[in-house]
């Protein structure tokens, strides 16, 4: 059972990094998803929850002494190694460069990385469309503005249902001129709670060298 959910997990977390635009013979904007689905830009529905700035001040854990360093880009990701291993892509156009597990349980991530930079909002609108179009049902819950390690960039969490099992999937969203990461931890809806703690931990060990 848990390769099984390892592997949905997975299939969706890909198919966030997969969108493209393309343009109708009428002019309007589409998102065209890994899987073959489209949806029209303009009809988001995480436009319905307004970004607002969480005034806390995000920091590393002392606990976060191993640093990852992206090399496609200025980002960075400091991990407590006796808690989570890592597997570093051995393709340098492999969009996620580091796949990330808790040694101890269900709970997983990933660092994807591009040398492209692209609009901060638009990157985590590309992110939850493609996510509709692996898991229709997918909404955001929670989305805001942070300023994680002195960076500033834009918190997601969604929930969505594949082949029966609720999922959510926390992420950072970041892009600046050196490229953009999204450095996400997915895991079962009801496992949340339980990890809170280390998925906290992994999130803000987000930086920018």
């Amino acid at each position: 059972m848990k390769l099984s959910i390892t592997l949905l997990l997975y299939f969706f977390a890909f198919n966030v990094i997969a969108a493209q635009k393309a343009v109708t013979e009428e002019g309007d904007i589409v998102i065209l998803n890994g899987n073959g689905t489209w949806v029209y830009e303009d009809g988001k529905a995480s436009h319905d929850i307004e970004i607002k700035t969480n005034p806390t001040a995000f920091n590393k854990p002392v606990s976060s002494n191993f640093v990852l360093k992206s090399k496609k880009n200025n980002s960075a990701f400091a991990l407590n190694t006796k808690e989570w291993a890592f597997v570093k892509s051995k393709r340098d156009d492999a969009a996620i460069e580091y796949n990330i597990n808790l040694k101890a349980g269900d709970l997983y991530g990933m660092a994807i990385t591009e040398r492209v930079e692209i609009e901060l909002e638009e990157l985590v609108e590309i992110a939850f469309e493609n996510a509709r179009g692996v898991a229709p049902d997918t909404k955001v819950v929670k989305k805001e503005y942070r300023v994680v390690n002195g960076t500033k960039l834009i918190y997601m969490e969604m929930i969505g249902t594949m082949k029966g099992i609720k999922f959510k999937y926390m992420g950072y969203y970041f892009s600046d001129t050196s490229g953009s990461t999204q450095l996400v931890v997915y895991t079962g809806a009801n496992l949340v709670n339980k990890y809170k703690t280390e998925i906290n931990n992994l999130l803000n060990g987000f930086s920018v060298q």
